[in-house]
């Protein structure tokens, strides 16, 4: 059993180290965001890859309700924090943030042609927090977690890929990046994938108060 284990968990520490170092921040993350205040989280871009048959329509309905989801679970996690007052910004509220866009005509399929700096000054926010994600399957309605190695050989255990970014307002700069494989170990549906992503990337979250302390003590 002791033979089997070892490379198993061998095999887990090393996908979680390896998604603990997928992130960036740029070096001019503090001369950038030393004005923000407020940042709105956009609904993340979906592409699905489903075995199921369907109408492109269907599949774009689901694509926007998966980036939706993320976008919720995101606002859900941020406002946890909040109240134990860790991080140095506000997040606006993301059916203020829907419903602004919405007023000046911008939807979730043309979302993409507005730049960084066109969305902030829609928005009237200091940065946008927006992101990208693949998946074969529909997170927001849950997924099975137990674990197999055989499933890793079988290419059972990869349901995608997530990325999320915030960038300034001002600038329309990148100022910080995560990616991060979602497998079996993820979470079993969007909430908590988005709890156990940010928990992995809590002390590189740039807007973090603990993490900003530290680096001005260095």
């Amino acid at each position: 059993m002791k033979n089997i284990l070892l490379p198993i968990l061998f095999l887990f520490f090393t996908l979680l180290g390896y998604s603990q170092k997928n992130i960036y921040e740029s070096d001019k993350f503090n001369e950038l965001s030393k004005e923000h205040k407020v940042l709105a989280i956009l609904p993340f871009l979906t592409h699905l890859d489903l075995k199921d048959d369907m109408t492109k329509e269907e599949l774009r309905a689901l694509e926007k309700k998966e980036g939706l989801a993320v976008q919720d679970a995101l606002e859900t996690y941020f406002s946890k924090r909040k109240k134990k007052k860790k991080f140095s910004v506000e997040f606006q509220n993301t059916e203020n943030t829907n419903a602004m866009l919405a007023q000046n005509n911008i939807s979730y399929e043309n979302m993409d042609v507005y730049t960084v700096k066109e969305l902030s000054e829609i928005l009237q926010v200091d940065g946008i927090i927006s992101g990208n994600l693949d998946l074969n399957v529909l997170l927001s309605k849950g997924v099975a977690t137990e674990f197999s190695i055989i499933d890793y050989f079988l290419g059972e255990a990869d349901y995608g890929r997530i990325g999320m970014k915030i960038s300034d307002g001002g600038s329309g700069k990148l100022l910080w990046k995560y990616e991060k494989k979602i497998n079996k170990k993820s979470g079993k549906n969007t909430d908590d994938l988005i709890d156990r992503m940010m928990k992995l990337a809590t002390r590189k979250f740039p807007y973090d108060r603990e993490k900003r302390r530290d680096k001005k003590k260095r």
